[in-house]
């Protein structure tokens, strides 16, 4: 059954006609179950899974909600992690391209404060930041909420995760009343419940069942005896099914850290991600798994929720999740975009009672297999096709994409199909490079002027 039209809401012209020029006709299911309501003024639960559309539907319903002409902070959108609101950020100007004047204004952890501070000073009409970050704008003064008539959580379980539930709620206290609260959440455990109880008034509740689609993932359980073999059954089905992309999920930073040092001593381009990372650390290892510098990330749930990443082959479950929810979200990262997908999952006899939940939540058998071959061991390490180059500079020194394009390839010694992906941030630049032309890249960097000066420059 085909899902209704945008052109059905009673939203702008203006919008409307944006989303057909974005390409966007039909609403996703949660789009379609939330977007009546959102534009009603009812406070709203969205349950759905990463991708199904949420951003777009709590997006829609601020932009509506919008007096452009009223140059106050009139929209809150809070997200567990800096990456998930810069994500945030680009849709809603995105959508918002039609709309003169407006300012989206990002405040979150682990960026300088000082041009934050300065942003502040000139307005915004809609902030989308991290909890942290935010109470503390709010706090020293600097951040005023007054004018406030949305206000959206987003990814709210992973904020409880992550400790964030005080400050949510001293959020709240600065934001006015009555106004519009839009929560949405992946898994829908009680904290989130009771959070839910203190924020919003009279709420109206959308789930949409995360279930993976049979047809472009296919699962397979291992049964293991011990700890001590999951490190050698990762490594052995990596050599096996041979993926170009993997995320292989532990359930705990100490694991990550230690399988990390594992694979990168069998040879593999491994690089782990946590809640312990520094923020620049963080950044640079989601760079490099996104241009395919890495070819395996290690990470916790909690890490790795509004991961961005298309095309990743094969997803290894360390240990089985410990929510039955979780573990569609994590398989979900594979099979994306109609394309062919393969989950496995490490399981013991002391996680039977993980294993009934699941075959209880996605209604079918386990059935545990023997894990491949010893032999395929005996197959190369596949390797990352690139290799990432960071330029000490970016947006402020005024460098951008085809300036570092143009340096790589004027003397011809470099062609296109050498470069993938580019990142430019405020302070840095990173650059994929093909692995055999790598030093090539770097000399040319290194030795050469943009912008008519020398950047410094090094392989991460």
């Amino acid at each position: 059954m085909s899902q209704p039209l945008f052109s059905s809401l009673d939203i702008s012209q203006d919008l409307i006609q944006n989303l057909q020029s974005l390409g966007f006709e039909s609403m996703t299911e949660i789009q379609a179950q939330t977007l009546p309501l959102i534009l009603a003024g009812k406070d709203v639960i969205g349950q759905g899974k990463t991708g199904s559309g949420k951003t777009a539907a709590f997006s829609l319903g601020i932009l509506n909600n919008l007096r452009v002409e009223r140059f106050r902070v009139q929209a809150l959108v809070l997200c567990p992690t800096r990456e998930l609101a810069d994500q945030v950020a680009i849709e809603i100007r995105k959508l918002a391209r039609t709309i003169h004047n407006i300012k989206v204004l990002t405040l979150c952890g682990g960026a300088p404060m000082g041009p934050q501070i300065g942003s502040l000073e000139h307005g915004a009409h809609i902030v989308v930041g991290t909890p942290g970050r935010v109470e503390e704008h709010l706090v020293k003064g600097r951040l005023n909420l007054e004018e406030v008539n949305t206000f959206v959580l987003d990814e709210a379980d992973r904020m409880l995760e992550m400790g964030f539930e005080e400050s949510l709620k001293t959020i709240d206290e600065y934001c006015p009343r009555p106004r519009q609260n839009l929560l949405f959440s992946a898994t829908f455990p009680e904290k989130i419940e009771q959070l839910a109880a203190h924020l919003l008034v009279k709420p109206e509740k959308v789930v949409v069942e995360a279930k993976h689609d049979n047809q472009t993932i296919t699962q397979h359980f291992y049964e293991i005896a011990n700890n001590e073999e999951r490190a050698h059954a990762t490594h052995l089905l990596l050599k096996h099914f041979a993926p170009n992309s993997a995320v292989v999920f532990c359930n705990t930073k100490a694991e990550c850290q230690t399988l990390e040092q594992e694979l990168k001593r069998y040879g593999f381009d491994a690089a782990a991600l946590h809640g312990d990372l520094e923020q620049r650390d963080r950044d640079q290892t989601l760079v490099r798994f996104a241009n395919k510098s890495l070819t395996v990330l290690v990470a916790t749930d909690v890490a790795a929720r509004g991961l961005d990443v298309d095309n990743v082959d094969l997803v290894i479950n360390y240990h089985i999740a410990h929510d039955p929810e979780v573990h569609v979200h994590r398989i979900g990262r594979t099979g994306r975009a109609g394309n062919q997908g393969i989950a496995c999952s490490l399981m013991s006899y002391k996680e039977s009672h993980k294993v009934n939940a699941l075959e209880d939540y996605l209604n079918f058998t386990v059935e545990p297999k023997a894990l491949p071959n010893e032999t395929a061991l005996t197959k190369p390490v596949v390797r990352a096709p690139m290799v990432t180059i960071q330029i000490d500079g970016g947006k402020k020194a005024k460098l951008r994409p085809g300036d570092i394009l143009g340096a790589l390839t004027a003397t011809n010694q470099l062609h296109g199909d050498d470069i993938g992906k580019m990142k430019v941030t405020a302070m840095a630049s990173f650059v994929a490079i093909d692995r055999k032309k790598a030093n090539l890249a770097l000399q040319i960097i290194s030795d050469g002027k943009m912008k008519g000066r020398n950047f410094r420059a090094r392989k991460i």
